[in-house]
């Protein structure tokens, strides 16, 4: 009799773990070609094709940041189910657009459509918290991260692999990947929200700066997320600054760049899949945290004084490393909200980020080409890598404060 719910759910996960995964495969196949695109399109140089991709992230996390909230309590009203399907439709149509934008100024149109579509994070990530218990809560997050990892190889490859073709197909490459998901779907994806548990919708709270103000009902947790956004606006500088540190310090091609990429995706996958299943469990969430976050500081610090190409695969994996703090972070900040209020949290937290990917790209971009261009009189490539290091840092220090005023039990049953 168990057998057959089971069996629903795992394909369930395994299809909301797809829909990450192609969140953020969206974003990563941009990375290998983006820098090519806009030096080609704006006949620009590394530093300032940079700065416009830090535009451009800035353009689509405004977009994310006004709709998360609004996609959130839709799913709070009407089910989880038929807004995930909505956003990976709008996803297709998106890649299909971007792949025939002619101009930056027609990329920048792509960005808010992305925008406005890839809000279905905060409603997949709701799915998740429905269909957990306190037991397995915190690995199946781990979802996330494994799906990011998995996402980030197969985008970082068809970015740089596909690329060498052309620049636009990577881009029909992701449409395929979103409509052939929404289509799976549609046949295999249960609805996670029971009737009981929804509410009506609500236009105030699904205002960006009325979620995030609704996180202040928590105050207990102020720490934990002060920390989670800090770790979000960090982690840019690998996300969307690489390649182009890269390119510049070391002269790398697309192709070496997507060989990092799958040796990044490989190592997240292992962690955040299969290593936070074993540190969870024999360690508990607070070393999690603390060591997660100590080895993304770590990381971020040898890479930015890396001298030679080779060495950034080495220290790509104590950076890796970090990701089990985010899984245990997010596992305990859910794990305080009712059923009925999942979406509406996991809205908010969206928004967070959204916030932290207006804020991250942006920054880290200027950084970058402030000690990069040709005029600069502190030429430092790694500039970036030691600001992200130094919000690592300051990220620990909130959360072990934050442990004093949170219950966070120290072991958890393996799954």
């Amino acid at each position: 009799m168990t057998k057959k719910p089971q069996k629903k759910q795992s394909a369930a996960l395994g299809f909301i773990f797809v829909t990450l995964f192609i969140d953020v495969l969206g974003l990563a196949v941009t990375i290998p070609v983006m820098p090519k695109l806009l030096e080609n399109l704006g006949h620009v140089d590394v530093s300032t094709a940079a700065q416009y991709s830090g535009y451009l992230t800035f353009t689509y996390a405004s977009m994310q940041f006004l709709f998360s909230s609004v996609v959130g309590n839709l799913s709070d009203r009407y089910g989880r189910r038929p807004i995930l399907l909505s956003s990976l439709l709008g996803f297709g149509i998106d890649y299909i657009f971007m792949a025939f934008a002619p101009t930056i100024a027609w990329l920048f149109v792509g960005r808010v459509i992305a925008g406005i579509t890839g809000a279905s994070t905060s409603t997949a990530t709701a799915y998740i918290a429905d269909v957990s218990t306190g037991k397995n809560r915190a690995a199946n997050f781990g979802l996330v991260g494994a799906a990011s990892g998995v996402g980030f190889i197969v985008g970082l490859a068809m970015g740089s692999f596909l690329g060498e073709i052309s620049v636009r197909l990577p881009f029909m490459a992701a449409a395929a990947f979103a409509l052939v998901n929404a289509a799976y779907g549609y046949f295999v994806l249960p609805e996670s929200l029971a009737p009981e548990n929804r509410r009506k919708f609500d236009w105030k709270k699904s205002n960006p700066i009325s979620s995030l103000r609704s996180l202040n009902r928590y105050p207990a947790l102020g720490g934990l997320v002060g920390a989670f956004a800090l770790v979000y606006v960090a982690q840019k500088a690998v996300e969307y600054v690489l390649a182009f540190f890269l390119i510049e310090k070391f002269q790398w091609s697309q192709i070496s760049i997507g060989y990092l990429g799958v040796f990044i995706g490989v190592v997240l996958v292992a962690i955040q899949g299969g290593l936070i299943r074993y540190t969870i469990p024999k360690f508990g969430q607070e070393k999690n945290i603390v060591a997660g976050l100590l080895f993304y500081a770590l990381g971020l610090v040898l890479i930015a004084f890396a001298s030679h190409g080779w060495m950034v695969y080495v220290y790509m994996v104590p950076y890796c490393l970090g990701g089990i703090s985010g899984p245990a972070l997010q596992g305990l900040i859910t794990g305080t909200v009712s059923a009925k209020e999942q979406g509406e949290l996991q809205g908010s937290l969206t928004s967070l980020t959204s916030v932290a990917v207006i804020i991250g790209p942006l920054l880290m971009s200027s950084v970058f080409h402030l000690f990069t261009h040709k005029d600069t009189t502190a030429y430092f490539p790694g500039a970036p890598y030691i600001l992200g290091a130094v919000l690592m840092l300051t990220s620990t220090f909130l959360a072990v404060k934050s442990f004093k005023k949170v219950p966070v039990p120290k072991k958890a049953k393996a799954v």
